[in-house]
């Protein structure tokens, strides 16, 4: 079986893994890449933190809910091939992050089986599929695709992980964006990206200035968002 054009480390609660996804998706279609969608978990990511002291309030019940659904999604791609989380992931961010009334999603819900039932039939999967969200039976996989993915990059970083080119091919984490590119503007930004992280030398490219994403579930509509010296909910150190 050939190679993937792209490995996408996501987890389905982290809104910037979302954006990022999104634009992958609008580069994907435009030079035709295959994207094989895999899986890292921030709440694994976190097992060391005080989620108390080191979080805003419900990051902890956040996380956990993307550990759950994460073992859906790696029970659905047993059972049904890789091919299936895609449309899963991508039901799933929808909901999430672009659906009216996301933005009033209560973090736990989305670990419940009355959320992800409805996008389970929406990907076209069987809605039993839902019985993972408490199967603890899948943790050793996603521990082991996690730690796949901080294998790329290193250990201080995030969510998304791109692999481009896998398995001789560069690794970054993010890009972390709060808009997502116009689909004329999408490939040439991606050529930027993959041409500096393909130089061995390269390390880091950061700014902590930056805007609130434009997502709904953070009650900013695309177009609105405008920057906020302050606002540090993606940053690597809080791993979103």
């Amino acid at each position: 079986m050939a190679e993937p054009d792209i490995d996408y480390y996501f987890d389905p609660v982290c809104p910037f893994a979302w954006l990022t996804s999104k634009w992958v998706r609008s580069v994907a279609r435009q030079r035709g890449y295959t994207v094989n969608w895999r899986f890292i978990s921030l709440r694994m990511l976190n097992t060391h933190i005080d989620y108390e002291s080191q979080f805003p309030p419900g990051y902890e019940a956040g996380h956990t809910s993307g550990l759950r659904l994460l073992r859906v999604a790696a029970r659905a791609r047993a059972e049904h091939g890789a091919a299936a989380v895609g449309p899963l992931y991508e039901a799933i961010g929808a909901q999430v992050f672009d659906a009216e009334g996301s933005e009033g999603l209560d973090p736990a819900e989305r670990g419940s089986r009355a959320f992800v039932e409805p996008l389970l039939a929406e990907a076209g999967l069987p809605v039993d599929l839902a019985e993972a969200l408490e199967d603890t039976g899948w943790d050793a996989e996603l521990r082991a695709e996690t730690d796949r993915a901080l294998s790329l990059t290193g250990k201080d970083v995030g969510t998304p992980i791109v692999h481009f080119r896998p398995p001789e091919g560069t690794a970054f984490f993010g890009p972390v964006i709060s808009r997502l590119p116009a689909e004329a503007d999408a490939v040439r930004l991606w050529d930027h990206v993959v041409g500096l992280a393909s130089f061995p030398g390269f390390a880091e490219l950061k700014r902590s200035l930056r805007e609130r994403p434009q997502l709904r579930s953070f009650g900013v509509a695309p177009g609105e968002a405008g920057m906020e010296e302050d606002w540090h909910g993606g940053s690597r150190r809080l791993k979103r």
